[in-house]
């Protein structure tokens, strides 16, 4: 069985689907063995709590700098024995270190069709520049803020009468359906991350990742 911890931020929706797919099947010999947040009141922490995963809290304040807190999260991730390390709204940048050890084992979801729009409020940002299609990427996790090479996309469009909770609900409905699918991918080894490329099933992905292809 394959362990998986998963770090987050907020609401945990994106760790729901994980979960959900370690129950349903399209992750395949996978467990989520701890939920970790960095915010005390992470509605995700309740739902590690209702799937009997353990659930950790690691509070930034305890620790003197960056690099002390990564430390520590790495050792607290580490007792866990990880196959694969999911950000699922993991609202810190991670420290060099930290990203070195897991390289090639962690994935984040960025809500953007990427490049497009890495960082905060992207919803609000493709609305405003008039874009008609948005999306969600999955990608490897390196230094660079939402620059890994990404794995695979998926695009909605965005309509002229739209609200963003609307675009918002629209894409987080895609994030629920592939984020599942790439830990699976990562898992049987059919994914790797080599000379920074995303590899699936022996070949080099294109810059948008699967979905371009």
């Amino acid at each position: 069985m394959h362990n998986i911890v998963v770090l987050i931020s907020g609401n945990g929706s994106n760790l729901q689907a994980i979960i959900d797919g370690c129950n349903n099947g399209i992750i395949k010999n996978g467990q989520v063995t701890a939920v970790i947040s960095n915010k005390a009141d992470a509605y995700g922490l309740k739902r590690a709590q209702l799937a009997k995963i353990d659930s950790l809290y690691i509070a930034a304040t305890d620790y003197e700098n960056r690099q002390d807190y990564d430390q520590a999260l790495i050792e607290k991730i580490d007792a866990y024995q990880p196959d694969v390390i999911i950000l699922a709204g993991f609202m810190r940048i991670l420290s060099a270190k930290f990203v070195s050890h897991y390289q090639g084992r962690m994935l984040n979801i960025h809500p953007s069709l990427l490049p497009k729009y890495s960082g905060l409020n992207t919803h609000q940002r493709a609305m405003d520049a008039g874009d008609k299609e948005h999306g969600t990427s999955v990608h490897f996790v390196t230094e660079e803020l939402d620059g890994g090479p990404v794995i695979l996309q998926a695009k909605v469009p965005i309509f002229a009468t739209d609200s963003v909770d609307e675009v918002i609900e629209r894409v987080q409905q895609q994030e629920h359906n592939i984020y599942p699918l790439v830990t699976q991918w990562l898992l049987s080894q059919r994914l790797s991350m080599q000379n920074g490329h995303a590899v699936l099933d022996g070949n080099k992905l294109p810059p948008q990742g699967y979905a371009a292809q």
